[in-house]
């Protein structure tokens, strides 16, 4: 059985990600589509809109057919370790032939050439970088410029910094410099980007509107107002987590725990978190004292500065809710890739390919994590259980729903 790897949120499913997965089938010429999602807490910093348990319902409904989860310790991460972790998930399955990614190009062989060349991390790219970021650069562009002023021949370098100045393309880059250094022998492949942007915030006159178009009408009307964007399925779990009140989901929602710890901590103690970086503990601890009201849109509006992207802020305010410490998220632990292989959900196409992935796959398949242990599994869980606090409607069962509930079966 071949099978197509695919990396997503969901935030919430569209039907952009519906045009994806049948891309990702039709390139691939796979029987399976093996997802890797993130859990509550995503990639840009922020809580899911709905709950993994629901965004893995509506992947099954859309095509996938086994959902893995991206442990929180990739899942919140700068596009490198984000990459990094769900590309390692994907090559220790052992039953993944390709990966198939979206980008703004299409143009997978550029991608590829500027990946070989950062794969082995060239001299001189790391202090580039730094330059750029003592310029004032978001570590993104810094990271870009960097890379194009670094591309192979027959890549032009103004053509490369367009190209990697695009969300999309940049992500995809990480990828494949993720596949380059683990000698996978996973094919990857492109499809590129219809209708609405990355960041698109209204929706266009047709059918595919981006997640931040989706989330926006989802806040303001509630799901109905969604209805023209997603597939019938993800709109009835979206009506369905409203009406039991675990959604929507959002940043507010966290407001009094968040800021107690922030108020509540000395300076060392937040110096210790991951991606409190370059004295921010200091600006943090300032800038609480004089938020015109204690919200976390006040604080991310009175944090963010040109060098200081939402992005980089959001993901450093989601380390300290969780209380993720710098140690255990280093560049060395990182390094080491993620510890099991987290099954969230299937269908009876994935069915099979779980049991044949079981007998292949290099990492433990976990499908109860009460009869596993491991450290990023245990921050998995703790995140689960602070996402489910955000509930209107509060139980220990949601919190603790890693242990109680089996994995969806569609």
């Amino acid at each position: 059985m071949k099978a197509v790897g695919v990396i997503v949120e969901y935030n919430p499913l569209h039907n952009g990600h519906v045009y994806h997965l049948s891309e990702a089938r039709r390139l691939s010429g796979a029987d399976a589509v093996v997802a890797v999602m993130s859990g509550p807490f995503l990639q840009r910093g922020e809580p899911a809109i709905v709950s993994k348990r629901a965004r893995t319902e509506m992947a099954l409904h859309a095509g996938a057919d086994l959902v893995i989860e991206l442990p929180v310790a990739y899942a919140v991460q700068p596009a490198e370790w984000f990459a990094f972790g769900a590309v390692s998930l994907l090559h220790r399955t052992g039953v993944v032939d390709s990966l198939c990614f979206g980008s703004e190009s299409g143009d997978l062989d550029s991608l590829q050439r500027i990946a070989r060349v950062l794969a082995v991390e060239p001299a001189g790219l790391r202090e580039d970088i730094a330059r750029r970021l003592r310029d004032g650069a978001s570590y993104p562009a810094a990271y870009a410029g960097a890379a194009a002023a670094l591309a192979p021949g027959g890549v032009d370098a103004d053509a490369a910094a367009a190209l990697l100045g695009q969300p999309n393309n940049s992500l995809g880059l990480h990828y494949l410099i993720a596949l380059e250094r683990l000698g996978s022998a996973i094919q990857p492949l492109t499809t590129a980007r219809t209708g609405a942007a990355y960041h698109e915030a209204t929706p266009g006159p047709g059918a595919i509107a981006s997640a931040t178009a989706v989330r926006r009408l989802l806040m303001a009307d509630g799901p109905q107002a969604a209805a023209p964007y997603v597939p019938a399925a993800t709109l009835a779990i979206l009506q369905r987590e409203w009406q039991e009140r675990r959604a929507p989901v959002h940043w507010e929602r966290f407001a009094q725990p968040l800021l107690h710890i922030a108020a509540t901590r000395r300076a060392s103690e937040l110096a210790n978190i991951a991606e409190v970086t370059e004295g921010l503990e200091h600006r943090l601890i300032r800038t609480l004292a004089q938020l015109p009201e204690p919200s976390v849109e006040a604080l991310l509006n009175a944090l963010k500065t040109r060098r200081y992207t939402r992005t980089k802020l959001q993901r450093m305010l989601t380390h300290v809710l969780l209380h993720h410490a710098k140690a255990e998220l280093s560049a060395e632990q990182l390094a080491e890739g993620p510890g099991y292989l987290r099954v969230l959900g299937f269908n009876a196409q994935g069915q099979g390919l779980l049991k044949h992935m079981k007998t292949v796959s290099s990492l433990p398949v976990v499908l109860k994590p009460s009869n596993f242990i491991h450290n990023q599994l245990e921050l998995d869980v703790q995140a689960q259980a602070a996402y489910a606090l955000a509930y209107e409607q509060r139980d220990t069962r949601a919190m603790y729903s890693d242990y109680y509930e089996p994995p969806v079966r569609c």
